[in-house]
Protein backbone atom coordinates (compact mmCIF):
# COMPACT_ATOMS: atom_id res chain seq x y z
CA UNK A 1 0.00 0.00 0.00
CA UNK A 2 0.47 3.46 -0.59
CA UNK A 3 3.06 6.21 0.59
CA UNK A 4 2.16 6.23 4.55
CA UNK A 5 5.51 6.08 5.47
CA UNK A 6 5.80 10.08 5.82
CA UNK A 7 2.38 9.52 6.29
CA UNK A 8 -0.44 10.10 9.01
CA UNK A 9 0.85 9.37 12.14
CA UNK A 10 3.10 12.24 13.76
CA UNK A 11 6.17 11.83 15.29
CA UNK A 12 7.30 14.56 17.32
CA UNK A 13 10.57 16.39 17.21
CA UNK A 14 13.74 14.78 19.31
CA UNK A 15 14.04 17.39 22.56
CA UNK A 16 17.38 17.09 24.02
CA UNK A 17 18.08 12.98 23.60
CA UNK A 18 20.04 12.94 27.21
CA UNK A 19 20.38 9.43 29.08
CA UNK A 20 18.23 8.92 31.65
CA UNK A 21 21.89 7.65 33.98
CA UNK A 22 23.42 10.77 32.93
CA UNK A 23 23.63 14.35 35.34
CA UNK A 24 21.62 15.98 33.01
CA UNK A 25 18.84 13.21 32.73
CA UNK A 26 19.01 12.94 37.00
CA UNK A 27 18.44 16.82 37.05
CA UNK A 28 15.59 16.94 34.55
CA UNK A 29 14.25 13.95 36.97
CA UNK A 30 14.17 15.75 39.95
CA UNK A 31 13.01 19.02 38.55
CA UNK A 32 9.79 17.21 37.59
CA UNK A 33 6.42 17.74 39.92
CA UNK A 34 6.35 14.92 42.42
CA UNK A 35 3.09 13.57 40.70
CA UNK A 36 5.48 13.08 37.62
CA UNK A 37 8.43 11.46 39.49
CA UNK A 38 6.40 8.78 41.76
CA UNK A 39 3.90 7.03 42.00
CA UNK A 40 2.37 5.32 45.51
CA UNK A 41 2.29 2.13 45.98
CA UNK A 42 -0.20 -0.54 47.19
CA UNK A 43 1.39 0.11 50.49
CA UNK A 44 1.21 3.63 50.72
CA UNK A 45 4.95 3.82 50.08
CA UNK A 46 5.86 6.59 47.60
CA UNK A 47 8.15 4.74 44.11
CA UNK A 48 9.46 6.04 41.51
CA UNK A 49 7.31 5.41 38.78
CA UNK A 50 10.75 3.91 36.55
CA UNK A 51 11.04 0.80 39.64
CA UNK A 52 7.08 0.12 39.55
CA UNK A 53 7.48 -0.22 35.26
CA UNK A 54 11.01 -1.97 36.08
CA UNK A 55 9.75 -4.88 38.30
CA UNK A 56 6.94 -5.69 35.54
CA UNK A 57 8.59 -9.48 34.57
CA UNK A 58 9.85 -9.29 30.89
CA UNK A 59 10.42 -5.47 31.11
CA UNK A 60 13.36 -3.55 30.94
CA UNK A 61 15.02 -0.43 30.27
CA UNK A 62 16.70 1.01 26.86
CA UNK A 63 16.97 4.64 28.04
CA UNK A 64 15.07 7.42 29.87
CA UNK A 65 15.04 10.80 27.79
CA UNK A 66 14.02 13.81 29.83
CA UNK A 67 10.86 16.09 28.99
CA UNK A 68 9.29 18.97 30.71
CA UNK A 69 6.14 17.44 32.59
CA UNK A 70 6.83 14.19 31.73
CA UNK A 71 8.25 10.99 32.45
CA UNK A 72 9.79 9.32 28.49
CA UNK A 73 11.03 5.49 28.65
CA UNK A 74 12.58 3.98 26.15
CA UNK A 75 11.73 -0.22 27.20
CA UNK A 76 11.90 -3.58 25.69
CA UNK A 77 9.36 -6.37 26.37
CA UNK A 78 9.50 -10.15 26.35
CA UNK A 79 7.07 -11.63 24.11
CA UNK A 80 6.40 -14.38 22.89
CA UNK A 81 7.02 -15.65 19.38
CA UNK A 82 3.62 -17.66 19.51
CA UNK A 83 1.18 -16.25 21.70
CA UNK A 84 -0.58 -20.02 21.04
CA UNK A 85 2.49 -21.82 22.36
CA UNK A 86 4.36 -19.73 24.40
CA UNK A 87 7.13 -21.73 25.61
CA UNK A 88 8.27 -22.08 21.74
CA UNK A 89 11.17 -18.71 21.81
CA UNK A 90 10.55 -15.29 22.90
CA UNK A 91 11.65 -11.72 21.17
CA UNK A 92 12.27 -8.43 22.80
CA UNK A 93 9.35 -5.75 21.78
CA UNK A 94 10.31 -1.84 22.18
CA UNK A 95 7.87 -0.13 24.25
CA UNK A 96 7.70 3.78 24.59
CA UNK A 97 6.30 5.55 27.89
CA UNK A 98 5.46 8.83 27.75
CA UNK A 99 4.15 8.93 31.47
CA UNK A 100 2.19 12.05 32.86
CA UNK A 101 0.56 10.11 35.99
CA UNK A 102 -1.12 7.11 36.92
CA UNK A 103 -4.22 8.95 38.39
CA UNK A 104 -4.75 10.20 34.22
CA UNK A 105 -6.12 7.65 31.74
CA UNK A 106 -3.86 6.76 29.40
CA UNK A 107 -3.67 5.82 25.48
CA UNK A 108 -1.99 2.92 23.43
CA UNK A 109 -0.59 4.10 20.48
CA UNK A 110 0.86 1.97 17.17
CA UNK A 111 1.37 3.09 13.86
CA UNK A 112 1.48 -0.47 12.42
CA UNK A 113 5.53 0.16 12.13
CA UNK A 114 8.38 0.93 13.62
CA UNK A 115 8.15 2.95 16.99
CA UNK A 116 9.61 6.59 17.23
CA UNK A 117 11.81 6.83 20.48
CA UNK A 118 11.71 10.22 20.64
CA UNK A 119 8.52 11.99 23.10
CA UNK A 120 5.62 12.62 21.29
CA UNK A 121 1.74 12.66 21.86
CA UNK A 122 -0.67 11.20 19.40
CA UNK A 123 -4.09 13.30 19.13
CA UNK A 124 -5.85 11.43 21.80
CA UNK A 125 -3.36 11.88 24.40
CA UNK A 126 -3.49 15.71 24.30
CA UNK A 127 -7.40 15.56 24.47
CA UNK A 128 -7.84 13.37 27.79
CA UNK A 129 -4.56 15.35 29.19
CA UNK A 130 -3.23 11.41 29.56
CA UNK A 131 -0.27 8.92 29.90
CA UNK A 132 0.83 7.15 26.09
CA UNK A 133 2.16 3.75 25.32
CA UNK A 134 3.30 3.79 22.20
CA UNK A 135 4.49 -0.39 20.54
CA UNK A 136 6.52 -1.55 17.77
CA UNK A 137 5.15 -3.79 15.75
CA UNK A 138 6.11 -7.09 15.61
CA UNK A 139 8.42 -8.13 12.90
CA UNK A 140 9.77 -4.36 12.22
CA UNK A 141 13.42 -4.52 13.36
CA UNK A 142 14.67 -4.29 15.84
CA UNK A 143 11.06 -6.03 17.17
CA UNK A 144 11.37 -9.28 15.19
CA UNK A 145 12.40 -13.11 16.33
CA UNK A 146 15.58 -14.34 15.41
CA UNK A 147 15.08 -16.42 13.46
CA UNK A 148 11.82 -14.79 11.70
CA UNK A 149 8.87 -17.27 11.26
CA UNK A 150 6.85 -15.39 8.76
CA UNK A 151 3.81 -17.89 9.63
CA UNK A 152 3.52 -15.90 12.96
CA UNK A 153 3.09 -12.39 11.95
CA UNK A 154 -0.34 -11.70 11.69
CA UNK A 155 -3.03 -9.60 12.90
CA UNK A 156 -4.06 -11.77 15.88
CA UNK A 157 -0.47 -12.45 16.98
CA UNK A 158 0.13 -8.63 17.18
CA UNK A 159 -3.22 -7.94 19.15
CA UNK A 160 -2.19 -10.34 21.35
CA UNK A 161 1.14 -8.71 21.80
CA UNK A 162 -1.17 -5.49 22.69
CA UNK A 163 -3.38 -7.67 25.05
CA UNK A 164 -0.37 -8.76 27.21
CA UNK A 165 1.57 -5.22 27.42
CA UNK A 166 -2.13 -3.92 28.59
CA UNK A 167 -2.62 -6.59 30.87
CA UNK A 168 1.15 -5.85 32.28
CA UNK A 169 0.59 -2.35 32.61
CA UNK A 170 -2.56 -2.05 33.35
CA UNK A 171 -2.12 -3.07 37.37
CA UNK A 172 -0.08 0.56 37.86
CA UNK A 173 -2.31 2.44 35.06
CA UNK A 174 -5.33 1.54 36.51
CA UNK A 175 -7.83 4.53 34.93
CA UNK A 176 -9.57 4.32 31.47
CA UNK A 177 -7.68 3.47 28.32
CA UNK A 178 -8.18 4.26 24.88
CA UNK A 179 -6.52 2.47 21.68
CA UNK A 180 -5.77 4.78 18.41
CA UNK A 181 -3.58 5.19 15.54
CA UNK A 182 -3.41 6.19 11.99
CA UNK A 183 -3.84 4.41 8.53
CA UNK A 184 -2.19 0.86 9.25
CA UNK A 185 -2.15 1.74 13.05
CA UNK A 186 -6.00 2.82 13.22
CA UNK A 187 -5.95 -1.07 11.17
CA UNK A 188 -4.13 -2.18 14.35
CA UNK A 189 -6.36 -0.90 17.01
CA UNK A 190 -9.34 -1.77 15.05
CA UNK A 191 -7.94 -5.60 14.65
CA UNK A 192 -6.68 -5.02 18.86
CA UNK A 193 -10.57 -4.20 19.85
CA UNK A 194 -11.91 -7.28 17.81
CA UNK A 195 -9.75 -9.85 19.21
CA UNK A 196 -9.72 -8.04 22.42
CA UNK A 197 -13.12 -6.15 22.50
CA UNK A 198 -12.88 -6.33 26.97
CA UNK A 199 -9.10 -4.24 27.24
CA UNK A 200 -9.78 -0.88 26.14
CA UNK A 201 -12.70 2.05 27.05
CA UNK A 202 -12.60 3.28 23.56
CA UNK A 203 -11.23 3.10 20.17
CA UNK A 204 -9.77 6.34 17.50
CA UNK A 205 -8.85 4.93 14.40
CA UNK A 206 -7.72 7.13 12.25
CA UNK A 207 -7.60 7.09 7.82
CA UNK A 208 -7.54 2.78 8.92
CA UNK A 209 -8.55 1.40 5.31
CA UNK A 210 -10.49 -1.56 5.54
CA UNK A 211 -10.22 -4.09 2.29
CA UNK A 212 -12.76 -6.68 2.54
CA UNK A 213 -12.65 -8.13 -1.03
CA UNK A 214 -9.05 -7.80 -2.21
CA UNK A 215 -10.09 -8.66 -5.69
CA UNK A 216 -12.68 -5.92 -5.98
CA UNK A 217 -11.04 -2.38 -6.04
CA UNK A 218 -13.35 -0.72 -8.29
CA UNK A 219 -13.80 1.83 -5.42
CA UNK A 220 -10.60 3.32 -5.90
CA UNK A 221 -11.58 3.69 -9.66
CA UNK A 222 -14.25 5.33 -8.93
CA UNK A 223 -12.78 8.03 -6.39
CA UNK A 224 -9.78 8.78 -8.54
CA UNK A 225 -12.02 9.63 -11.71
CA UNK A 226 -13.61 12.53 -9.42
CA UNK A 227 -11.21 13.42 -6.54
CA UNK A 228 -10.24 17.33 -6.68
CA UNK A 229 -10.66 19.05 -9.70
CA UNK A 230 -10.93 18.28 -13.33
CA UNK A 231 -7.73 20.55 -13.75
CA UNK A 232 -5.51 19.38 -11.27
CA UNK A 233 -6.42 15.75 -12.25
CA UNK A 234 -5.82 16.25 -15.88
CA UNK A 235 -2.05 17.56 -14.64
CA UNK A 236 -1.38 14.99 -12.82
CA UNK A 237 -2.63 12.51 -15.19
CA UNK A 238 -0.33 14.40 -18.29
CA UNK A 239 2.78 14.28 -16.03
CA UNK A 240 2.61 10.31 -14.87
CA UNK A 241 1.80 10.23 -18.78
CA UNK A 242 4.80 11.74 -19.41
CA UNK A 243 7.12 9.83 -17.21
CA UNK A 244 6.10 6.32 -19.07
CA UNK A 245 6.41 7.74 -22.68
CA UNK A 246 10.33 9.07 -21.39
CA UNK A 247 10.91 5.69 -19.57
CA UNK A 248 14.30 5.54 -21.84
CA UNK A 249 15.91 8.80 -21.12
CA UNK A 250 14.17 8.92 -17.29
CA UNK A 251 15.57 5.26 -16.92
CA UNK A 252 19.05 6.50 -17.73
CA UNK A 253 18.71 9.09 -15.10
CA UNK A 254 17.54 6.19 -12.79
CA UNK A 255 20.30 4.06 -13.50
CA UNK A 256 22.70 6.95 -12.35
CA UNK A 257 20.39 7.40 -9.14
CA UNK A 258 20.90 3.78 -8.33
CA UNK A 259 24.35 4.17 -8.98
CA UNK A 260 25.43 6.99 -7.06
CA UNK A 261 23.25 5.46 -3.93
CA UNK A 262 24.40 1.82 -4.02
CA UNK A 263 20.58 1.48 -4.74
CA UNK A 264 19.79 -2.36 -5.88
CA UNK A 265 16.82 -4.35 -7.39
CA UNK A 266 16.91 -7.82 -6.46
CA UNK A 267 13.19 -8.02 -5.11
CA UNK A 268 11.33 -6.26 -7.09
CA UNK A 269 13.24 -7.70 -10.30
CA UNK A 270 14.90 -5.06 -12.13
CA UNK A 271 15.23 -1.31 -12.51
CA UNK A 272 12.63 -1.23 -14.98
CA UNK A 273 10.20 -2.54 -12.71
CA UNK A 274 11.07 -0.51 -9.73
CA UNK A 275 10.95 2.89 -11.82
CA UNK A 276 7.54 1.85 -13.33
CA UNK A 277 6.35 1.46 -9.70
CA UNK A 278 6.93 4.77 -8.92
CA UNK A 279 5.50 6.51 -11.42
CA UNK A 280 2.31 3.93 -11.28
CA UNK A 281 2.12 5.56 -7.36
CA UNK A 282 2.20 9.02 -8.08
CA UNK A 283 -1.16 10.09 -8.03
CA UNK A 284 -2.32 7.93 -5.74
CA UNK A 285 0.49 9.72 -3.34
CA UNK A 286 -0.28 12.88 -4.33
CA UNK A 287 -3.80 12.99 -3.00
CA UNK A 288 -2.61 11.05 0.13
CA UNK A 289 -0.31 13.63 1.13
CA UNK A 290 -0.95 17.08 -0.86
CA UNK A 291 -3.76 19.32 -0.91
CA UNK A 292 -6.03 20.49 -3.61
CA UNK A 293 -4.25 23.69 -3.21
CA UNK A 294 -0.79 22.30 -3.71
CA UNK A 295 -1.84 21.39 -7.38
CA UNK A 296 -0.28 24.89 -8.54
CA UNK A 297 2.75 22.93 -8.25
CA UNK A 298 2.56 20.33 -10.94
CA UNK A 299 3.87 21.20 -14.02
CA UNK A 300 0.98 22.42 -16.05
CA UNK A 301 2.01 20.89 -19.53
CA UNK A 302 3.52 17.69 -18.95
CA UNK A 303 4.51 17.33 -22.78
CA UNK A 304 6.82 20.60 -22.56
CA UNK A 305 8.27 20.37 -19.55
CA UNK A 306 11.79 19.07 -19.34
CA UNK A 307 12.65 15.71 -18.83
CA UNK A 308 14.74 17.16 -15.14
CA UNK A 309 10.98 18.60 -14.25
CA UNK A 310 8.95 15.02 -14.87
CA UNK A 311 11.69 13.44 -12.64
CA UNK A 312 11.88 16.30 -10.07
CA UNK A 313 8.10 15.87 -9.52
CA UNK A 314 7.56 12.30 -9.62
CA UNK A 315 10.48 11.92 -7.07
CA UNK A 316 9.23 14.62 -4.68
CA UNK A 317 5.71 12.86 -4.32
CA UNK A 318 6.36 9.35 -5.15
CA UNK A 319 10.02 8.81 -4.18
CA UNK A 320 12.79 7.17 -6.57
CA UNK A 321 14.60 4.99 -3.78
CA UNK A 322 11.02 3.35 -2.97
CA UNK A 323 11.38 0.10 -4.42
CA UNK A 324 14.67 -0.31 -4.61
CA UNK A 325 15.87 -3.04 -1.93
CA UNK A 326 17.32 -0.41 0.63
CA UNK A 327 13.82 0.99 0.19
CA UNK A 328 12.39 -2.33 0.18
CA UNK A 329 13.76 -3.87 3.35
CA UNK A 330 12.38 -1.88 6.31
CA UNK A 331 8.73 -2.32 5.47
CA UNK A 332 8.90 -5.94 4.29
CA UNK A 333 6.62 -7.07 7.09
CA UNK A 334 3.83 -4.55 5.75
CA UNK A 335 3.93 -6.21 2.58
CA UNK A 336 3.74 -9.36 3.87
CA UNK A 337 0.78 -8.54 5.75
CA UNK A 338 -0.67 -7.20 2.42
CA UNK A 339 -0.20 -10.24 0.46
CA UNK A 340 -1.20 -12.33 3.50
CA UNK A 341 -4.15 -10.80 5.54
CA UNK A 342 -4.58 -7.08 5.01
CA UNK A 343 -5.01 -6.85 1.16
CA UNK A 344 -3.72 -3.69 -0.90
CA UNK A 345 -5.61 -1.43 -3.91
CA UNK A 346 -5.69 -2.72 -7.38
CA UNK A 347 -6.38 0.56 -9.82
CA UNK A 348 -6.71 0.46 -13.35
CA UNK A 349 -5.48 4.32 -14.69
CA UNK A 350 -7.01 3.96 -17.73
CA UNK A 351 -5.06 7.42 -19.02
CA UNK A 352 -2.08 5.64 -19.47
CA UNK A 353 -3.63 3.51 -22.12
CA UNK A 354 -1.14 0.32 -22.81
CA UNK A 355 2.24 2.81 -21.62
CA UNK A 356 2.43 0.14 -18.74
CA UNK A 357 4.14 -3.02 -18.54
CA UNK A 358 3.63 -4.24 -15.11
CA UNK A 359 0.70 -2.89 -13.93
CA UNK A 360 -0.17 -1.64 -10.52
CA UNK A 361 2.14 -4.46 -9.10
CA UNK A 362 0.85 -7.12 -6.09
CA UNK A 363 2.58 -6.91 -2.47
CA UNK A 364 4.22 -10.38 -3.73
CA UNK A 365 6.70 -8.30 -6.05
CA UNK A 366 8.13 -6.07 -2.86
CA UNK A 367 8.94 -9.43 -0.63
CA UNK A 368 12.06 -11.61 -0.87
CA UNK A 369 11.20 -14.51 -2.55
CA UNK A 370 12.62 -16.52 0.27
CA UNK A 371 9.88 -16.00 2.15
CA UNK A 372 6.36 -17.57 1.51
CA UNK A 373 2.95 -16.12 1.42
CA UNK A 374 -0.59 -17.12 1.17
CA UNK A 375 -3.15 -14.57 0.70
CA UNK A 376 -6.70 -15.82 3.78
CA UNK A 377 -9.69 -14.18 2.19
CA UNK A 378 -11.76 -14.40 5.24
CA UNK A 379 -9.54 -12.61 7.32
CA UNK A 380 -10.82 -8.80 6.45
CA UNK A 381 -14.47 -10.04 6.40
CA UNK A 382 -14.35 -11.15 10.00
CA UNK A 383 -13.03 -8.20 11.00
CA UNK A 384 -15.35 -5.85 8.95
CA UNK A 385 -18.36 -8.04 10.22
CA UNK A 386 -17.08 -7.76 12.94
CA UNK A 387 -16.84 -3.63 13.96
CA UNK A 388 -20.67 -3.24 11.96
CA UNK A 389 -22.19 -5.84 14.37
CA UNK A 390 -20.29 -5.01 17.56
CA UNK A 391 -18.05 -1.77 17.61
CA UNK A 392 -18.82 -0.05 20.97
CA UNK A 393 -17.02 2.69 21.31
CA UNK A 394 -15.42 3.19 18.50
CA UNK A 395 -14.67 6.37 16.37
CA UNK A 396 -13.52 6.75 13.07
CA UNK A 397 -12.13 9.74 11.00
CA UNK A 398 -11.40 9.99 7.24
CA UNK A 399 -9.97 12.89 4.48
CA UNK A 400 -12.19 13.52 2.25
CA UNK A 401 -9.40 13.37 -0.98
CA UNK A 402 -7.42 10.54 0.62
CA UNK A 403 -7.57 7.56 -1.34
CA UNK A 404 -7.32 5.11 1.20
CA UNK A 405 -10.85 6.41 2.51
CA UNK A 406 -12.61 5.04 -0.52
CA UNK A 407 -12.46 1.04 1.32
CA UNK A 408 -13.12 2.06 5.03
CA UNK A 409 -14.83 0.60 7.73
CA UNK A 410 -18.49 1.62 7.95
CA UNK A 411 -20.68 0.98 11.11
CA UNK A 412 -24.12 -1.21 10.97
CA UNK A 413 -26.86 -1.70 12.80
CA UNK A 414 -25.51 -3.21 15.92
CA UNK A 415 -22.69 -0.86 16.64
CA UNK A 416 -23.00 1.44 19.82
CA UNK A 417 -21.71 4.85 20.81
CA UNK A 418 -19.37 4.66 17.67
CA UNK A 419 -18.58 7.14 14.88
CA UNK A 420 -17.06 7.38 11.38
CA UNK A 421 -16.95 11.28 10.58
CA UNK A 422 -15.02 12.95 7.39
CA UNK A 423 -12.59 15.82 7.05
CA UNK A 424 -14.04 18.24 3.93
CA UNK A 425 -11.29 18.14 1.84
CA UNK A 426 -8.76 16.12 3.74
CA UNK A 427 -5.67 14.22 3.06
CA UNK A 428 -4.09 11.35 4.79
CA UNK A 429 -3.03 13.45 7.55
CA UNK A 430 -7.00 13.98 8.50
CA UNK A 431 -7.99 14.22 12.15
CA UNK A 432 -10.34 15.00 14.96
CA UNK A 433 -9.10 19.04 14.44
CA UNK A 434 -10.04 19.22 11.25
CA UNK A 435 -13.38 17.85 11.62
CA UNK A 436 -16.41 20.43 10.68
CA UNK A 437 -17.17 21.95 14.26
CA UNK A 438 -19.88 20.05 14.87
CA UNK A 439 -18.64 16.49 14.66
CA UNK A 440 -15.57 18.20 16.27
CA UNK A 441 -17.15 18.76 19.35
CA UNK A 442 -18.76 15.50 19.14
CA UNK A 443 -15.89 13.14 18.90
CA UNK A 444 -13.91 15.09 20.72
CA UNK A 445 -16.64 14.90 23.85
CA UNK A 446 -16.89 11.12 22.99
CA UNK A 447 -13.08 10.79 23.16
CA UNK A 448 -12.95 12.79 26.89
CA UNK A 449 -15.93 10.79 27.81
CA UNK A 450 -14.72 7.48 26.96
CA UNK A 451 -11.85 8.29 28.69
CA UNK A 452 -13.86 9.12 31.78
CA UNK A 453 -12.36 12.28 32.17
CA UNK A 454 -15.12 14.39 30.18
CA UNK A 455 -15.69 18.12 32.35
CA UNK A 456 -19.26 18.36 33.62
CA UNK A 457 -19.63 21.17 31.03
CA UNK A 458 -19.31 18.74 28.40
CA UNK A 459 -21.75 15.88 29.81
CA UNK A 460 -23.99 18.54 30.31
CA UNK A 461 -23.23 20.22 26.56
CA UNK A 462 -20.99 18.09 23.91
CA UNK A 463 -20.23 21.19 22.01
CA UNK A 464 -18.39 22.82 24.85
CA UNK A 465 -16.03 19.70 24.38
CA UNK A 466 -11.89 20.60 23.53
CA UNK A 467 -8.81 19.26 24.75
CA UNK A 468 -8.02 19.02 28.05
CA UNK A 469 -3.97 19.83 27.61
CA UNK A 470 -2.46 22.92 26.24
CA UNK A 471 -1.08 22.32 22.32
CA UNK A 472 3.05 21.78 22.60
CA UNK A 473 4.70 22.29 19.16
CA UNK A 474 7.27 19.83 19.72
CA UNK A 475 4.89 17.07 21.52
CA UNK A 476 2.41 17.78 18.68
CA UNK A 477 3.75 18.37 15.68
CA UNK A 478 2.79 16.37 12.80
CA UNK A 479 5.01 16.43 9.31
CA UNK A 480 3.42 14.57 7.02
CA UNK A 481 6.27 15.88 4.14
CA UNK A 482 9.11 13.78 6.36
CA UNK A 483 7.70 10.97 8.23
CA UNK A 484 7.54 7.38 6.31
CA UNK A 485 9.24 8.89 3.22
CA UNK A 486 9.98 5.70 1.49
CA UNK A 487 7.40 4.04 -0.94
CA UNK A 488 3.80 4.85 -1.14
CA UNK A 489 2.31 1.65 -1.23
CA UNK A 490 1.98 1.80 2.33
CA UNK A 491 -1.26 3.10 4.69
Amino acid sequence: MRKALRGFLSLAVLIGTVSATGASAGAATAAEPAAVRSAVSDSGTSTDIKDRILAIPGMSLIEEKPYAGYRYFVLNYTQPVDHRHPSKGTFQQRITLLHKDTSRPTVFFTSGYNVSTNPSRSEPTRIIDGNQVSLEYRFFTPSRPSPADWSKLDIWQAASDQHRVFTALKGIYSKNWLTTGGSKGGMTATYFERFYPKDMDGVVAYVAPNDVVNKEDSAYDRFFATVGTKECRDKLEGVQREALVRREPLEKKYEQYAADNGYTFTTVGSLDKAYEAVVMDYIWAYWQYSLLADCDTIPADAESATDQAIWDSIDSISGFSAYADQGLANYTPYYYQAGTQLGSPDIKQPWLGGLSRYGYQPPRNFVPSSIPMKFQPSVMRDVDTWVKHHASHMLYVYGQNDPWGAERFRLGAGARDSYVFTVPGGNHGSNVAGLASAENATATAAILRWAGVAPAAVQADPAKAKPLAKFDARLDKKDLTTEHRLGTRRP
